[in-house]
């Protein structure tokens, strides 16, 4: 901190007063004498001018300033002390020791001061009015460095407008960590109009609140403002580009929002700009011009955007860029080759494009993260060459190609290398130096590095993290080969074409280091390394391995381990319960576990035992260890029994998958109604009946309800719509008997839904129609009792399927562990193509189906189907359907499956269906179409099948000719009802040519048959209605059993 007192004046001698008051300071001091470098050395003996920490007036003799920092003095400092006797101070220091009392009244004696610093010396409570006494402080300096929860000085009685208003000398004032918890006019003025010579301003961490006031204008003086850590919540006021004389401007974390003022960038003297952490705050840069004094500049975790203009190399003094997480685009300027006293520099998590620029002239360069990005292209070698400072490179998600360069690895102080998460491919570089090399973190994980791990690898003897895992990697690696590597904590290596070998001698891990992250995931090991002397080990993953056997008993001895993954092997059994208190996370799903569930242990988080054989039922008391278990599933197995209550009894469940198993009974209503944090409920594919419990509270948080393949009956819960953040709702396959569910409308984040094979009837779509599903991609409602039209209204609100190519390819998932390793709950629903049930394990949220088949939907197809275009499967089979196929189907540019069979469709077949290029399954058949079937490469692919029943048809790949004047007698040119229309045939046509025409008709016309047998039926069905539901229920059955089979 500056001072106005010159602390290296020649000492005069000590007036004997002068030292009779130190030596009575010193004796009511507490410290500790071996770590005091000052106080232990005053004695009697010597002049106290000559004592450290000590500086005397020339002429006569007085102490005038008296520094004790850094002493670590303890205990109190009360109003009777010899300190406040020492009249003549003008500068007093005891900055940095533990007081940890209130601030004595007793400052106000010391009338002389100019510099007063009291910076984390421990101080508490209320800042006393005395200090407002010494009006001839140009220095008060009262910063702590506090943390939340801490005592702390503040600022209420007498607030701050009344301690400054008689320092009008001061030009600097430092109250960092003081709490203040004044609004923006009233600090601000205060300020201004008490302290008009002000040129340093500290005041961060404050509780001071916006927005910054404009009589600050006024403090033309000002030179240093730091305010990070305040609550302004206000926009950057443009007047303080106006300051002259500004060196520094820091307001990180204070809540503001805005356009920043370009002119600030551009006061010639501003050295430090400190932006961070005001994600609401906007801006981009302007044109630097030359002459600028920048030399920091930190602008993380704000909203800027725009490019990085080429004349930040006009900077010539910047050393600091902190831009992360931004939103900047465009190229890293090639520009930046200039800064040549740049030693830092972040640009993470942007959107920055191009290649990477040369950093050979920058001598000092320390730091460059230029991660999550999408950066590409080639780094040439020559880019590293020269750098001799350069410790920490990250260069991981973003699109590089091509080799590592080799200097990289050349770089002596060098100690981390992070390139995860790009495309870089060929060999690993060798290491040259490895005996003095400071390397402790090599990522060269998720690339295409082909060939084998270097050997010099295995002689970094100060490596602490190696991860290499995703890669193309080959060969033999010995696990004894990292004994060589004495520091190593973390090990991945999974996900390679690399064979771990753990078995013999060497593979004996006690003559290993210690390691706390262990990755062998697919490492073809086939047994279990020999862990049991891993005492740190918390992170464990040999998943996919084709381990074999039991799970051994020793894995219970490793009381650190926190993370396991022992999935995909092919495990039966576990030799004992697993006894790990500090447990998180267990994944043991696709083995062939059997027997028993084991309860998992009191403080698991995350646990997967699906994909396994155990037949038992679920454990009455599992839900007691569920303490803070976010994640259970027990999926496909084969599972007995009912749902214990106990499950009810957690706090924390997100996730609970008990799919694909025999569970019957009914659903607990405690599931719905007790689990608040519940997000996926799934039970699909089990023997739960009864009704699904009308629960669903208020708060309900669900994201998916999988109850589909039950024996379920009733209604939709009305409670349902409390449900608003839904997002996968599955009911198929059950006995369910309502209408169409109008009271979900309102649920807006809609992504799927199904209500397959029940006895949903009546029309589709709601009253009042507004936003109703916007996000909807897949809808399948087949197999019920449906009738009416296709409203076009309620269609038009499904946006989503109307997104075509906008749309990022991800999929539809919840993770309840954000941060652990890729462990999420995975959607799935089952699709029919082409007559055959698909499960879709990972929804791609850009996948789009709509299933309307087997119902009794009638009237034409509506247009705004054409409107579908990111439309994948479209089913409206087996209805009554008329009119003509719109031409705007052809529209559907990403249709897979066009299924329209079974209706009584007329006209031609739309020439633009040809142009479907994406289109495999087309199914036309059974309709009323005529004429030619249009011509083109991928409609050609079919075959007649995909035609048949319509007489009318001609042209490949039908065998009929369109060429043929004679058209079979089952056709019907002009598009209309072909064969009997209902009409009453004339009596004097005879039996016999009656006879004719309506046997051999049903004999070798197969679509005449067709029509025959719908209008037969129908007349049987309305005279025994309850032959009808037999009928009906019979499909059913018959179509369900095909599903399970």
């Amino acid at each position: 901190m500056p001072s106005s007192i010159n602390t290296g004046l020649v000492s005069g001698r000590c007036q004997s007063d002068q030292q009779s008051l130190l030596l009575q300071l010193k004796n009511s001091l507490v410290f500790d004498q071996s770590l005091s470098a000052k106080l232990v050395k005053w004695n009697s003996t010597s002049d106290c001018c000559d004592w450290p920490g000590i500086t005397c007036d020339e002429g006569s003799g007085r102490v005038i300033s008296l520094d004790l920092s850094f002493e670590l003095i303890t205990g109190g400092l009360d109003d009777s002390s010899g300190l406040f006797s020492l009249q003549f101070l003008q500068s007093l220091n005891l900055s940095f020791n533990i007081f940890s009392t209130a601030l004595p009244v007793g400052f106000a004696n010391l009338t002389d001061l100019i510099s007063l610093n009291l910076s984390s010396a421990g101080f508490t409570g209320q800042i006393p009015i005395e200090i407002s006494k010494l009006t001839r402080l140009v220095s008060l300096d009262l910063s702590t460095n506090c943390f939340p929860g801490s005592p702390a000085l503040k600022l209420e009685k007498p607030n701050f407008a009344t301690l400054v208003q008689n320092l009008t000398h001061l030009t600097e004032l430092l109250l960092d960590g003081v709490n203040i918890s004044a609004h923006g006019n009233d600090w601000c003025k205060a300020l201004s109009s008490s302290l008009p010579n002000l040129k340093v301003l500290s005041m961060p961490h404050c509780y001071l609140s916006g927005p910054l006031d404009a009589s600050l204008a006024k403090l033309q003086s000002l030179s240093i403002i730091r305010l990070s850590s305040n609550k302004l919540s206000a926009p950057v006021p443009e007047f303080l580009a106006n300051y002259s004389k500004l060196t520094a401007l820091e307001l990180s974390s204070c809540q503001l929002n805005g356009i920043f003022p370009q002119a600030i960038f551009q006061v010639p003297t501003l050295e430090i700009l400190d932006l961070q952490y005001n994600e609401f705050l906007q801006g981009s840069f302007p044109e630097f011009h030359q002459n600028l004094s920048l030399r920091t500049l930190l602008l993380s975790g704000t909203n800027f955007s725009g490019t990085l203009p080429q004349s930040i190399g006009e900077l010539e003094k910047l050393s600091r860029i902190e831009l992360a997480g931004n939103n900047f685009t465009g190229p890293i300027p090639n520009s930046t080759a200039n800064l040549t006293k740049l030693f830092y520099l972040d640009l993470s998590s942007n959107k920055f494009t191009g290649t990477l620029p040369s950093f050979r002239k920058s001598k000092n360069l320390t730091y460059v993260d230029v991660s999550h990005n999408q950066l590409t292209g080639e780094i040439p070698s020559s880019h590293w060459e020269g750098l001799r400072s350069h410790t920490h490179v990250d260069l991981g998600y973003n699109a590089f190609s091509g080799s590592i360069p080799s200097s990289l690895f050349a770089i002596p102080p060098l100690q981390k290398i992070q390139l995860s998460n790009n495309r870089f491919g060929g060999q690993i570089p060798e290491f040259p130096n490895v005996s003095s090399s400071l390397l402790d973190t090599l990522d060269l994980s998720s690339n295409k590095l082909e060939g084998h791990i270097p050997s010099s690898v295995f002689g970094l003897a100060k490596l602490n993290v190696l991860e290499l895992s995703s890669n193309k990697l080959n060969g033999t690696l010995q696990l004894h080969w990292i004994q060589k590597l004495p520091n190593l904590t973390t090990l991945a290596l999974s996900y390679n074409n690399l064979r771990v070998n753990a078995r013999g001698s060497n593979s004996n891990m006690s003559s290993l280091p210690q390691i706390k992250k262990l990755r062998l995931a697919s490492c073809d090991l086939g047994m279990f390394p020999d862990l049991r002397n891993q005492s740190k080990l918390f992170h464990l993953d040999l998943s996919d391995n084709q381990i074999t056997g039991p799970v051994p008993g020793w894995l219970s001895a490793l009381s650190l381990l926190q993370y396991l993954n022992l999935s995909r092997n092919l495990l039966v059994d576990l030799e004992r319960p697993l006894s790990l208190p500090g447990l998180s996370t267990l994944d043991l799903h696709h083995n062939q576990l059997q027997r028993s569930i084991s309860v998992p242990p009191s403080y698991i988080t995350y646990v997967d035992y699906s994909s396994n054989k155990f037949s038992s039922f679920i454990p009455p008391n599992i839900g007691n260890y569920f303490n803070f278990t976010l994640f259970f599933s027990l999926s496909n197995n084969h599972l007995t029994g009912e749902i214990p209550q106990s499950i009810c009894n957690t706090e924390w469940l997100q996730v609970l998958d008990l799919s694909n198993n025999s569970l019957s009974g009914a659903i607990p209503s405690c599931l719905i109604d007790k689990i608040k944090t519940l997000r996926v409920l799934n039970l699909r594919r089990n023997n739960f009946g009864d009704i699904i419990p009308d629960k669903f509270p208020r708060s309900c948080e669900l994201k998916t309800l999988d109850l589909s393949g039950n024996n379920l009956q009733g209604q939709v819960p009305k409670s349902l719509a409390n449900c608003t953040m839904l997002e996968v709702l599955d009911l198929g396959n059950n006995q369910i008997n309502d209408s169409f569910p109008c009271l979900l409308k309102n649920i807006s984040s809609f992504r799927v839904l199904v209500l397959r094979n029940n006895m949903f009837s009546g029309l589709i779509g709601c009253p009042h129609i507004e936003g109703t599903w916007p996000r909807l991609q897949i809808v399948d409602v087949a197999y019920n009792h449906f009738r009416g039209n296709l409203p076009d209204i309620f269609l038009k609100t499904w946006e989503g399927m109307m997104e075509g190519g906008n749309r990022n390819l991800e999929h539809i998932k919840y993770d309840p562990l954000k941060l652990t390793n890729g462990l999420y709950y995975q959607d799935s629903i089952t699709v029919t193509l082409k007559g055959l049930e698909l499960e879709l394990v990972k929804i791609l949220t850009v996948f789009t189906s709509a299933d309307f088949s087997s119902n009794n939907f009638e009237g034409e197809i509506p247009d705004v189907i054409g409107q579908f275009n990111a439309l994948y499967v479209l089913n409206l089979s087996h209805n009554v359907l008329t009119g003509q196929i719109p031409s705007s189907l052809g529209n559907l540019s990403q249709l897979e499956s066009l299924d329209l069979s079974s209706n009584h469709l007329s006209g031609q077949i739309p020439p633009r269906l040809a142009s479907l290029t994406f289109l495999s399954v087309l199914n036309l058949s059974y309709n009323r179409l005529v004429g030619r079937i249009p011509t083109g490469p991928q409609i050609h692919t079919f075959s007649s099948d995909s035609f048949e029943g319509n007489p009318g048809l001609c042209g490949p790949p039908l065998i009929l000719a369109c060429s043929n004047p004679s058209i079979s007698a089952c056709s019907n040119t002009n598009g209309s009802n072909s064969g009997i229309d209902g009409n009453f045939l004339s009596a004097g046509l005879g039996y016999i040519f009656g006879l004719g025409i309506i046997v051999l008709p049903l004999m070798f016309c197969k679509r005449w048959r067709t029509w025959y047998y719908t209008h037969v039926n129908r007349v049987i069905f309305r005279i025994f209605p309850q032959l009808e539901r037999r009928s009906k229920n019979l499909g059913r059955r018959a179509q369900r059993n095909r599903r399970r089979q």
